[in-house]
């Protein structure tokens, strides 16, 4: 993996979408794990990332990457403001007031899943 600075720069967002695509279907991550994995704070910056992962290819899930509680706190930044709770669902996740339930259970953690 290639350098990166806690800014919007390409290295950064490179490294966040390579993890957040090797999260399974019917699993979620936080922005927070992801930063941590990455060996950053910047949470704020991956929800960055996530908002201008729309349209890159390959496709990054960013339906997946959810709050620290597992709230869809990004959910205002996809085309439609349902879809990522759709999305969700359709991959087995229940989603109860913008909240993925089971959240400690369907949790991927990137430090303990991936070899980084």
């Amino acid at each position: 993996m290639s350098k990166f600075t806690e800014n919007k720069s390409p290295d950064f967002f490179f490294l966040v979408y390579e993890i957040v695509r090797c999260i399974p279907r019917g699993r979620v991550s936080s922005y927070g794990a992801i930063a941590k994995a990455i060996g950053s704070k910047a949470s704020r910056q991956v929800g960055m990332a996530m908002n201008f992962s729309h349209g890159v290819q390959p496709p990054v899930p960013a339906h997946r990457v959810v709050n620290r509680i597992g709230v869809l706190t990004g959910k205002h930044h996809f085309s439609d403001p349902g879809a990522m709770q759709r999305q969700l669902e359709e991959e087995g996740i229940r989603v109860v007031n913008d909240k993925v339930q089971n959240f400690e259970q369907v949790f991927w953690d990137p430090l303990k899943e991936i070899n980084l």
